[in-house]
Parts: structure tokens; sequence; C-alpha cells
């Protein structure tokens, strides 16, 4: 293993865990933190996240849990919220690497994308609208709203991907640990239950 990735992917892990950065982000800026050059090769999002877990083992194992668990709790109540657009979760809250600085990533299926934002203004939710990369590399519509966590007794955002339905072929396909990428609101409760039975 290449020793230059793995000190730039234990320092990035850092900076996900502790400051909140993305993958991305948090490599970037620990190549600059390391003083290396700006074309050094850096670690993928896998030995990253393998950090990720060991910095949450050593430094945060007392809290993390609790803050994943709050998390995957608020990310089911907007599901079920939002269950009439197939709702799917991924990222650090499905893979159980969040704690309370994550936001909630939701990827929601429309025929017509616009009815997700006709229910937010329904419902009198405000948000904000940007342009991001989606499932399948295409730009989408991210609707980003605050929500209230009581357990955590914190804010947090909430971003609702808006994919066209036929978006949804290939949505479940492994990762490239081979892995489930995301799961819906049926699998999301079942990893509630487990973490739940492995804590009695």
């Amino acid at each position: 293993m290449d020793d230059v990735k793995q000190e730039i992917a234990v320092a990035a892990a850092a900076l996900v865990v502790d400051e909140g950065l993305d993958y991305g982000a948090a490599k970037q800026r620990a190549l600059r933190g390391l003083g290396l050059p700006a074309r050094t090769p850096l670690p993928d999002n896998l030995l990253v996240e393998a950090h990720v877990r060991e910095h949450i083992a050593i430094f945060h194992a007392d809290t993390q849990p609790g803050e994943l668990r709050a998390l995957r709790e608020l990310a089911l109540q907007w599901m079920e919220r939002f269950s009439d657009y197939q709702p799917l979760i991924g990222g650090a809250v499905w893979h159980g690497t969040a704690t309370a600085l994550n936001d909630l990533y939701l990827q929601l299926f429309a025929d017509d994308p616009k009815d997700i934002e006709i229910a937010l203004i329904n419902q009198n939710l405000d948000y904000d609208a940007t342009t991001v990369t989606g499932l399948h590399g295409q730009p989408v519509e991210a609707l980003t709203l605050v929500a209230h966590c009581p357990a955590l007794q914190s804010r947090v955002l909430v971003h609702l991907l808006v994919n066209d339905t036929l978006a949804q072929r290939g949505a479940l396909q492994p990762d490239e640990a081979g892995r489930k990428s995301r799961g819906d609101a049926r699998a999301l409760r079942n990893l509630l239950l487990e973490s739940e039975s492995s804590t009695l």
C-alpha cells in the first residue's frame, strides 16, 4: 500500500469525522495540510472510509452510535413523509459512519420532478434549490431543507435529490466494495432494528 496515500487517508478521515467535510474536500485539505504537491495521487473513497471507521472507533465510540441512530430515525421520518417518491438513503447514514455533523441525502423519483417541489410548497416547507450531479452523472435538482433533530438537539440539513423515475434503474446496484449502495425505508428500518437488538 502506498504510504503517502495512507497518510492522506488518515488525515482526510479525521476531517470527515471531526469537521463534517465530504470525502473530496477532506482529501484536498489533507493534501494541503500535509504539504504535498497538488498532483499527488489521492486515496480512493474506500480507503478513506476504512480510516473513518477506525477514527470513529478510537475517538468517538461512545457518542457516534447514538448520533447515527438519531440521523437514521430522522431520515426514516423524511422517507415516510415522501414515500410517494420511492425515497432511497445512501452515504454515511446508510453505511453507518455518520456523526452529528453529517447531512441527510435522500434520492427521490418522480415522472415530473416539479411534483416534489409542489409537495414541499403544499407542506409549507422552505427550501433552497441547487443543481448537483445525480445518480448516473446527470445534473439533478437538490432541494435542501433544515430539519430539527430532537435527539441531537440540533438542526440537520436534509437534501432531497430529485430524479426522473427512469433513474431508479441501477440505483440499488452494489458499490465498488460490493455493498448495497443505498436502501429504501424498509431496509433502513431493518438497520435500526439490528442496531437495537445488538445493544440489548
